[in-house]
């Protein structure tokens, strides 16, 4: 059985100038699949308000959905490190809160929680959580949670000043005390000044290959969700023409009659079965 994935794993990856695979999870038996597979960080991302509960941004899910999520998924996992994402509001009214709230997903099994944004409060806000013994992965760059500030799906660092702010960015948070930092939607090259430039891990999301980490939404990577396709997102199966193909012959089968079969169903025995005949001729 592999060891466990920890914080210090990921680092000493990086410092080997070797890569590390992420990839989200929502639920046990796929987070169990793609533990098996030896995927090295497993993320419970906000990404499954649009993905599995169907809203159009990821503003809408809570604290207690992303307590239900973590909970499946991390009992599921037995390798991969866990992290959770932090939703919308759920760190950014005072430091106790987001203690509280990040606390919580450790508690459900999660062995880090990932919070986007750099400024001075959320410097604030990793110090504490890591002094309380809670790991945590950064994100900057593209930050879903900020959709509305930002202006839409927008590349960011796409000139050397935007690139040389996401750096110092970075540094803050690495000072805080992250182990990682993820990078969304980010120029390659940008993205590769900003990894040689710091200590800690970088995790590309749309952000090249010379980040030390990738992620990618595992809906994406299934061909399962078909809403929108992110052009970072490599599909490597088509599960909805599975899933379509299975229920569209399953409600075939049982309106011809084929579904079930002998062999899908209990039977009486012989004694049972004439008891049940005589007393419906009674």
């Amino acid at each position: 059985m592999a060891k466990k994935i920890t914080v210090r794993t990921i680092q000493k990856i990086k410092d080997n100038n070797e890569k590390f695979s992420m990839l989200t999870a929502y639920d046990y038996s796929t987070a169990k699949y793609i533990d098996e597979a030896g995927v090295d960080v497993i993320l419970i991302g906000d990404s499954l308000a649009m993905t599995a509960l169907g809203y159009e941004t990821t503003h809408a899910i809570g604290v207690e959905e992303m307590k239900i999520f973590t909970k499946a998924v991390a009992k599921g996992v037995q390798h991969a490190l866990v992290v959770t994402d932090m939703p919308f509001l759920s760190y950014h009214t005072d430091i106790s809160t987001a203690v509280k709230n990040c606390g919580e997903m450790i508690k459900q099994g999660a062995n880090a929680v990932k919070i986007e944004g750099a400024d001075e409060y959320i410097y604030e806000v990793i110090k504490r959580l890591v002094g309380c013994g809670i790991p945590v992965m950064g994100h900057v760059g593209f930050t879903p949670q900020f959709l509305n500030t930002i202006g839409g799906y927008n590349i960011q660092g796409k000139s050397f000043e935007t690139a040389q702010k996401i750096l110092e960015q970075c540094k803050h948070l690495e000072h805080a005390g992250v182990f990682s930092i993820v990078l969304e939607m980010v120029p390659e090259e940008s993205a590769k000044y900003i990894t040689d430039n710091l200590s800690v891990p970088t995790i590309s999301c749309g952000a090249g290959k010379y980040c030390c980490g990738h992620v990618i939404v595992c809906d994406d990577l299934f061909g399962k969700f078909s809403d929108f396709k992110p052009k970072f997102a490599r599909r490597y199966g088509d599960m909805k023409s599975l899933i379509l193909n299975c229920a569209k012959q399953f409600n075939e089968d049982v309106k011809n009659g084929s579904y079930p079969s002998d062999d899908e169903v209990f039977k009486l025995s012989e004694d049972e079965l004439k008891h049940l005949k005589d007393n419906i001729q009674i």
